[in-house]
């Protein structure tokens, strides 16, 4: 550094300063014992699970303390059989078996988010939520989204990422329309992979 100006040493000190201090951060970022894992096939994700997502619509009368989600939106009279234009917000029960939970049974995870019908001339939606796992077994969240394409048998909807056990998880969680009771109850059964998981 002895050709440098004093003004140049700084910058230089500063750089060196800067790079020394994202290293540590590196590192200290490693130190809380997580590595990325990637899947190299779709065959084998890192980590995968079935889940159950029960939506009970307010059907505007009698059900108000069994409903787990209420229309926000009208839908508007450009399609009525579509229900195009209408949001729901949600905040659902998802277990790990068919069954709704009973009255104190924890839920495996809350789905926690909205849908909006958006197909014109067709029944499609399209979903945003969390999952909000919250028990001895699983802590943190997944953060879904897509189109839920509802003639197919299966459909696809991105896992876009996580926190606490799911740290930063990717993947794709298939749904399958499980269960209809009229207007206002269905279930689906989610098959999730991750294909990149922090461990």
């Amino acid at each position: 550094m002895q050709g440098l100006a004093a003004s140049s040493r700084v910058v230089v000190l500063a750089v060196l300063l800067l790079l020394l201090l994202l290293l540590l951060g590196l590192a200290a970022g490693a130190a809380d014992g997580r590595r990325r894992l990637v899947s190299g096939s779709p065959d084998e994700p890192c980590r995968k699970m079935t889940l159950y997502y029960h939506d009970i619509l307010h059907d505007g009368a009698n059900n108000t303390a069994n409903a787990t989600s209420a229309a926000a939106t009208s839908p508007p009279a450009l399609s009525n059989a579509t229900y195009f234009g209408m949001l729901v917000v949600f905040d659902d029960p998802v277990t790990e078996g068919q069954a709704l939970p009973v009255e104190d049974e924890p839920a495996a995870a809350r789905a926690q988010g909205f849908y909006f019908y958006d197909g014109k001339g067709s029944f499609n939606a399209w979903f945003a939520f969390s999952l909000v796992f919250n028990s001895t077994a699983r802590r943190g969240t997944l953060n879904l989204m897509g189109a839920d394409l509802m003639g197919e048998e299966t459909r696809d909807i991105s896992v876009v990422g996580g926190t606490g056990d799911f740290f930063m998880a990717r993947g794709v969680a298939t749904l399958r329309t499980d269960a209809v009771e009229g207007l206002f109850y269905f279930r689906l059964q989610m098959d999730i992979k991750l294909y990149e998981c922090y461990v």
